[in-house]
């Protein structure tokens, strides 16, 4: 994750994402699923759905933070996530470099994409189809209609400490993020499209006229 903008997980790496349609045939466990998305989806865009949750002492749950935006991606490493509410605000990467914009500040962080998707819930989305090599895999059971999935980094140098990826009849639905300190990020996805064409150039990004740019 690229840490926190005014409670908004960016997700993506150390620093700092979900999705997908799968128009398939019913599936034997929520594992199957999420391995077959992530074979056959190499490209979708959609829109996307977070709140926050925190844990409290009598053990209900808060909101903390809702937001909503629009996401594509083409794998690996190409993807724009874009906040449209409550703020405006970007994740976006041309497969070698990652760029954050805040357009409240008009700045721009600018870092070497790498390895941040390894280990991070982005993996799954925006990453190589190899998922077994950065999480290990569970089936998490049935709940209100959606196959859980969950999966534990393998990698300690994560801000996750496991994620939970659920399915209905073949379609990617939601995620659930838990993070070391009680925090769940839950996402929600809708108006997916798998595999449609995107040009290259959807992933290139021009910094704003003006705009400060820094390097991380």
């Amino acid at each position: 994750m690229l840490g926190f903008k005014r409670g908004l997980p960016l997700m993506v790496g150390a620093v700092g994402v979900t999705l997908a349609a799968l128009v398939a045939p019913a599936y034997a466990s929520g594992t199957a699923q999420l391995k077959a998305f992530a074979a056959q989806v190499k490209s979708a865009r959609g829109e996307f759905e977070q709140k926050q949750v925190k844990g409290q002492q009598n053990g209900e749950m808060k909101v903390t933070n809702n937001a909503s935006g629009t996401f594509e991606f083409s794998r690996p490493g190409q993807f724009v996530w874009h906040y449209t509410k409550p703020y405006d605000q970007l994740l976006q990467a041309d497969g070698t470099t990652l760029y954050v914009y805040d357009k409240d500040l008009n700045q721009v962080t600018e870092r070497k994409l790498g390895d941040s998707l390894g280990a991070s819930p982005a993996a799954i989305l925006f990453g190589s189809n190899d998922i077994e090599k950065s999480f290990t895999l569970k089936d998490a059971g049935v709940k209100n209609g959606i196959d859980w999935v969950e999966l534990k980094p393998k990698s300690q140098d994560t801000q996750f400490q496991r994620v939970g990826i659920g399915f209905r009849d073949g379609n990617l639905a939601a995620m659930e993020l838990y993070d070391a300190f009680g925090n769940v990020t839950l996402l929600t996805f809708s108006n997916m499209q798998k595999n449609p064409p995107l040009p290259a150039g959807n992933f290139k990004f021009m910094v704003p006229k003006g705009a400060d740019v820094i390097k991380g």
